[in-house]
């Protein structure tokens, strides 16, 4: 089995599930509990805060920990929106954010939120200059994912970070999901970035568990409401098994981010270079620094996406249509409609995204592949 997808998810890695094995059977406690027992929980639980802080180079009282990507969006535009509404009702996102992001921002605007959603150019990447002119005296939030999970696109938070320095009171959201260990760390943690939401299963820690970092100073109204943990910000009692193990996920995959870098982009344009050349292929994740490494977004015209995604299943490589999220909804790709890919043409679309565990072997095998399910197609249509 080649496993080709992800961006959808990753495998736990064994050593995580080992963590998470042991924590689940020696750390049963509360952390909020006053005995001794909880205490040894909750102590686990600052460690584990303080690991992830570590490596990234923040506090540790600005690591507040979700269920994963979806929560972590939705706390920072609604929470963003519940403590700054006396302030202004104007939020600024961009039309090729994850579902997470612009169904949040929809929800505000039934509310009376004004949303104004950023084009983008050919590559899929917004302008600072687009975000500078719609800023206006009742904006709250800029909200601007790191690299966009349906073509891989890095969007230019460092270009938008100068454009906000000079509206210090907007808060400014960093959806990294896709981000973690792939060599834009220095573009994420900008001084100027306010939030930054993170999601454990796509860097092989378990399902179900994330984290945000809130800049101090910074203010949220928290979403869930209950028994005051995360310093009251996030209630309901943590899940420390998979918390502990996606703190040792994080070590594992930054303590390996160069040599996983280059192996992902290796392998990325093998199989760019190879398919680039069929008459029928459109490739709209580019070979520069504009993409991440790790994301590989194709169309072979006339054929529909979830044929192409079947077909290469039946050979034991497993890909997706544009966005996991929604591949079984027959929702056509709205990164490519943003950067005005016909519909034809993006309901054709698929996405290679690969991992730390991909070998560069497995390009040439899906290339083989590939060349076989292409003249195939070739005689159907």
């Amino acid at each position: 089995m080649i496993y080709f997808d992800n961006s959808a998810t990753t495998k736990v890695d064994d050593d995580v599930l080992n963590t998470y094995q042991k924590v689940s059977e020696n750390y049963w406690g509360n952390p909020s509990s006053l005995h001794n027992f909880g205490e040894k929980s909750f102590n686990l639980l600052q460690q584990s805060r303080k690991q992830i802080a570590d490596i990234l180079g923040v506090q540790p009282a600005e690591i507040y920990f979700t269920s994963g990507g979806t929560e972590g969006d939705n706390w920072v535009v609604k929470g963003t929106a519940m403590a700054k509404r006396e302030y202004g009702k104007h939020i600024i996102t961009t039309s090729i954010e994850h579902a997470a992001v612009k169904n949040s921002a929809a929800a505000l605007e039934s509310l009376g939120f004004d949303v104004t959603y950023l084009p983008v150019d050919a590559e899929g990447r917004v302008s600072a200059k687009d975000l500078e002119a719609a800023i206006r005296p009742d904006t709250i939030l800029v909200s601007i994912m790191a690299v966009n999970n349906e073509v891989g696109s890095i969007q230019p938070l460092d270009e938008v970070a100068e454009v906000l320095k000079k509206y210090p009171k907007i808060h400014f959201h960093v959806d990294a999901v896709q981000g973690m260990a792939k060599g834009i760390h220095d573009l994420i943690f900008n001084d100027r970035v306010d939030f930054v939401t993170f999601s454990g299963h796509k860097f092989h820690a378990p399902r179900g568990i994330g984290f945000i970092y809130g800049k101090n100073g910074r203010k949220l109204s928290p979403l869930m409401d209950g028994g005051g943990q995360e310093r009251g910000q996030r209630s309901g009692t943590e899940n420390l098994p998979a918390i502990v193990g996606m703190s040792k996920a994080v070590r594992i995959i930054k303590d390996n981010e160069a040599k996983s870098i280059a192996e992902e982009q290796a392998i990325r344009e093998k199989i760019y270079n190879h398919i680039s050349q069929f008459d029928k292929v459109e490739v709209f994740s580019q070979l520069n620094d504009h993409f991440a490494p790790h994301i590989l977004c194709f169309a072979i015209t006339g054929v529909k996406g979830e044929t192409i995604v079947h077909a290469f299943e039946k050979e034991g490589i497993y890909i997706s249509t544009t966005s996991a999220c929604s591949s079984k909804k027959g929702v056509t790709s709205g990164t490519l409609d943003a950067m005005g890919i016909p519909q034809e043409v993006a309901k054709s679309a698929v996405r290679v995204s690969l991992g730390d565990h991909n070998k560069l072997s497995e390009a040439d095998e899906f290339n083989k592949v590939f060349d076989k399910l292409y003249d195939q197609f070739k005689k159907l249509s």
